[in-house]
């Protein structure tokens, strides 16, 4: 199946991207997958992955109780609100609605993941939703565990910034010159907030706040791509190999509940059964009381007739 056939629902009915973003008609994604890739390394992913590790275990060193909360007040922010919450289920899957203002704030938060800029992660999920499990997946077990979990980032094809390209598959995101702002200098909030530790909490702070969570935040959105494609139950039968993981759903705060989303990609709710812990999930109900959210979409989930949505 190749990408150039990516169906626009995928884009979830957003209009095409204004003439004046100069975007070649033409101009595609190149083949994803790694089967369509040279497996070359690229040395700067590379090298910043084995700084970042390096930094993860040094941490391990340096601790302190200002340096712990620091690092789970920034999980919290980065990886629920902003990876989980923001770029997943409101810029990608547009699950619910928040005010600019919001969006804005929760988009800072997940730059701090360092998981690339909004138009490049939600480019790259929209893509790997309709070629779920397909050639030109971007990150599929079929093609390895290796290369599902990391071996995409640090041997695929660099896109972060192909922001003009990307724009094709986000082109909701490619009108906000906030957003195109933002895709170019993500890294920008990092650097920052480093100071920003540096200076409440010394290098303790740093190395908790920064490296050790960037690091255990990567590892946790990677195991979505890899782990919840490869183990778990199958509540629907979609048409690749999504799978729930309970125990991913507790490191990612609800992520792991990936066959209920990919059955019903729009919901802001991935955990359909009281016991399928979703704090994400509960982080959106929370915005819905206090008047922040609006349009927040729900599977309804019938356990008479549990087929994915759009299945006849």
């Amino acid at each position: 199946m190749p990408t150039e056939l990516i169906d626009e629902s995928t884009l979830t009915s957003v209009p095409a991207p204004k003439a004046s973003r100069k975007i070649h008609p033409e101009t595609k994604l190149p083949a994803l997958g790694r089967a369509a890739q040279s497996g070359k390394i690229s040395v700067l992913t590379t090298v910043v992955m084995v700084i970042f590790h390096i930094g993860a275990i040094a941490a391990l060193f340096m601790f302190s109780w200002k340096a712990l909360i620091c690092s789970v007040i920034l999980w919290v922010y980065a990886s629920n609100i902003g990876i989980g919450m923001c770029y997943h289920r409101l810029l990608t899957h547009r699950g619910y609605k928040v005010p600019k203002w919001l969006e804005y704030f929760m988009t800072i938060g997940a730059t701090l993941s360092l998981e690339g800029g909004p138009i490049f992660w939600v480019a790259t999920h929209r893509v790997h939703h309709q070629l779920s499990d397909h050639e030109g997946d971007p990150h599929t077990p079929t093609e390895g565990a290796w290369w599902a979990h990391m071996g995409w980032i640090v041997q695929g094809v660099s896109m972060h910034a192909e922001t003009a390209i990307l724009s094709r598959y986000a082109p909701d995101l490619s009108r906000d010159k906030f957003h195109v702002w933002l895709s170019k200098w993500h890294w920008v909030p990092m650097v920052v907030v480093g100071f920003g530790l540096l200076a409440i909490g010394g290098w303790s702070c740093v190395m908790w706040g920064i490296f050790l969570r960037v690091t255990l935040g990567l590892h946790a959105t990677w195991l979505v791509n890899s782990a919840t494609h490869m183990w778990g139950s199958r509540r629907f039968e979609t048409r690749d190999h999504s799978r729930n993981s309970w125990w991913v759903a507790l490191l990612t705060g609800g992520e792991g509940w990936h066959n209920n989303h990919h059955a019903h990609p729009v919901s802001a709710r991935h955990g359909l059964k009281w016991y399928e812990i979703d704090p994400n999930y509960y982080g959106i109900w929370l915005l819905k009381n206090l008047g922040l959210a609006k349009d927040v979409k729900l599977a309804q989930y019938d356990p008479a007739n549990p087929k994915p949505a759009g299945v006849a």
